[in-house]
């Protein structure tokens, strides 16, 4: 080995990594690195290159930035005293992103084909550089699970504004009608009263209003079945001389022209224009409570599930999970997309399915991630199944679809971190890699399986012992 040049020897021996070292290592590097210089914005590696050699950095300050979907980040930076590239025993083969100087940079490259004779020479040297290469793909794997958590929360977001906007604005519009409808019955009220009715004209105004609050309309009419209702209740008004107003909330009743023509063989004249706008004003305004109570209800059980979903009342501790609530909350939280495209979704659980020891937050990801990728692989009208059952000591999620299914050419790389078929910006690349993480913290194993028309994938958890 030729002697190093004395001022290299000196730097590295004042690098920070290297300070620690036998004397002879530092020396070794310095007789196999090879010196650059990098100018303010000059480029080191393009996104994508081929990297073939490990860099220390003397002074300077480097930056990588990489796209995970939602534009350009900084992902890792490295002054002097820090190191990137290649490094030994790693699987890296090209830059995830720019590497780009951000001032005047001095490096100290070390050639890949080098690395054999450093492995075997210098032992310290090379364990550095794999602690330094296993802190690297920690920092990456936590801004990978950061990004995807926060393209999930906009996703979360966005679909749970959508569907609490159509309760909301249902409460929003029946409160707007329920003061008019209350000031109707109360007049309907004093009206009724003023008519001085017999106890058997009474009975039959009750009847009438039975069959309006005890017999909920079963069907939806289409809003020509509904036009030709009113204009039928509308012509029976006018025929006994009623004020017309009440037929618009009668005929959103289960009242029959029958049981109105009951009526009016009892009631005639003003009496019957009394008791029948009595009627109506009481059953709109029972109706318009009924549909805020549904309403409310129904924004109720969106904070339930949005709360299951995110797990946000429990410890960050394994615990015993319900996979069903799981799957049910999650596909709570994507039902307005499957509703916009039209996507028929079902999910069956398997009655006492056992519970699996993990983290709620975390397999409700995986969840999220493989029903989204559906709902995104199907067309308009498709359908996606999701299924949980027990099978032998473990808990198995089936995610299916009917999309066109997964290229025999890409489908070994699905997993890979930042590969993806989606458009640029539509995906990261992250999902299926966060889910294949998450799924191997849990102890559990993922398979898919895929063909035009049918693709599945198959997440296999320990049952709680």
């Amino acid at each position: 080995m030729t002697a190093p040049p004395a001022d290299l020897l000196e730097r590295l021996q004042q690098h920070a990594l290297l300070r620690d070292l036998p004397h002879e290592q530092v020396a070794w590097v310095a007789a196999h690195g090879r010196p650059h210089s990098l100018a303010a914005d000059e480029v080191l590696y393009r996104k994508g290159t081929h990297i073939d050699a490990l860099y220390l950095v003397l002074s300077g300050h480097l930056v990588i930035h990489i796209d995970r979907g939602a534009g350009l980040r900084k992902a890792m930076e490295w002054r002097g005293g820090g190191v990137t590239g290649l490094m030994p025993y790693s699987r890296l083969a090209a830059t995830l992103g720019d590497v780009v100087a951000q001032e005047p940079t001095e490096l100290v490259s070390v050639h890949r084909d080098h690395f054999p004779e450093m492995i075997q020479r210098c032992h310290e040297l090379t364990a550095v550089f794999v602690h330094v290469m296993l802190d690297r793909a920690r920092a990456f794997t936590s801004g990978d699970l950061h990004d995807e958590k926060l393209m999930s929360l906009g996703k979360l977001a966005a679909g749970l504004a959508h569907e609490l906007n159509n309760p909301a604005s249902a409460i929003v519009r029946s409160a707007k009608g329920f003061t008019e409808y209350l000031t109707g019955a109360e007049r309907a009220s004093r009206a009724l009263g003023a008519a001085g009715l017999s106890p058997q004209q009474l009975a039959a105004v009750d009847a009438v209003r039975t069959i309006c609050l005890g017999a909920p309309v079963t069907s939806v009419r289409s809003p020509l079945e509904r036009a030709d209702r009113e204009d039928a209740i509308v012509a029976f008004l006018e025929d006994h001389g009623v004020d017309v107003m009440s037929a618009a909330p009668l005929a959103e009743t289960a009242v029959t022209l029958e049981t109105l023509d009951e009526l009016a063989a009892t009631l005639d004249g003003p009496a019957l224009e009394a008791a029948l706008a009595w009627v109506a004003a009481d059953c709109a305004t029972r109706r318009i409570a009924v549909d805020i109570e549904r309403a409310a209800s129904r924004i109720h059980d969106l904070v339930a599930a949005v709360k299951g979903f995110t797990r946000m009342d429990h410890a960050t501790v394994p615990e015993a999970v319900e996979i069903g609530r799981g799957l049910t909350d999650t596909l709570a939280v994507l039902q307005s997309k499957a509703r916009a495209k039209s996507v028929a979704v079902n999910v069956t659980v398997e009655p006492d399915l056992p519970r699996v020891q993990g983290y709620g937050g975390e397999l409700n990801q995986v969840w999220l991630n493989l029903i989204d990728n559906a709902l995104d692989a199907v067309a308009t009208d498709g359908r996606v199944e999701i299924a949980a059952s027990h099978n032998g000591a473990a808990v198995e999620v089936r995610v299916v679809d009917d999309g066109p299914g997964i290229p025999d050419d890409i489908r070994g790389r699905i997993f890979d971190p930042f590969f993806t078929t989606k458009q640029v910006g539509e995906g990261t690349g992250l999902g299926l890699d966060i889910v294949r993480r998450l799924v191997q913290r849990h102890d559990g194993t993922i398979e898919v399986d895929s063909r035009p028309g049918r693709t599945e994938f198959r997440v296999r958890l320990p049952v709680t012992p």
